[in-house]
């Protein structure tokens, strides 16, 4: 059994890193594919919001808690708050709706 875990170790090692050196090694030039170039551009950003979506949700005791904290955050980024003032109002928002609703 613990032999298994050793390969799918090797396994995972081998895929992380062919992802990271095949690119390097396939493309020696300069990408001028608008198409391709915009497409990477937006791809951290969508791992991001792919991997942090889920959390907001889950990680209150209530996703309406948490929808809202998502909500307000987005609408404080938008009009140009600071990464501070946005964490601290969605937290202040959590905490808010989460007492309103447990009374």
């Amino acid at each position: 059994m613990t032999g298994n875990i050793y390969v799918y170790l090797a396994v995972m090692a081998g895929v992380t890193f062919a992802i990271r050196v095949l690119p390097l090694t396939l493309i020696r030039r300069q990408i001028t594919n608008r198409f391709l170039r915009s497409f990477l551009y937006y791809v951290p950003y969508v791992t991001l919001a792919v991997m942090t979506f889920p959390a907001i949700l889950d990680a209150t005791q209530t996703p309406v808690s948490g929808a809202l904290a998502l909500v307000a955050g987005i609408a404080l980024a938008w009009r140009g708050a600071s990464l501070f003032k946005v964490s601290a109002s969605c937290c202040v928002v959590v905490f808010l709706a989460e007492l309103l609703m447990r009374v």
